[in-house]
């Protein structure tokens, strides 16, 4: 995922008007593939073994990138690193306290010492 571009994602099931934007793997393809060469006459029940959620998560609980469907927008090519929730809040508290600093200065109130 970390290295995936935004252009690493399909659009699959349009023909069904059910559009899914999904990360480009073996299975995405193959899909696109049934619902090209069925044309009008595809159906959900061509692919479903394909697109259930059962696979899909087994796929992930196996770290089996191309082992399911994963859905997955554009975005995905922002992506560069995977933060813990620690490193995450970390950077929420640092960059409200910069902000803080920087923006809202002069509403900042010093306590005085009472010595």
């Amino acid at each position: 995922m970390i290295e995936a571009q935004e252009t690493d994602t399909v659009l699959m099931l349009r023909r069904l008007k059910n559009t899914s934007r999904v990360f480009q793997n073996k299975v995405a393809e193959e899909v696109q593939q049934m619902e090209s060469s069925k044309g009008q006459d595809f159906q959900f029940s061509n692919v479903a073994h394909l697109v259930n959620g059962k696979r899909g998560r087994q796929a992930g609980q196996d770290g089996d990138a191309d082992g399911g469907i994963w859905m997955a927008g554009q975005v995905i090519g922002l992506i560069h690193s995977i933060p813990t929730c620690q490193e995450v809040i970390n950077g929420m508290v640092k960059e409200a306290e910069e902000t803080i600093q920087i923006r809202l200065a002069s509403m900042v109130v010093v306590p005085r010492s009472r010595l």
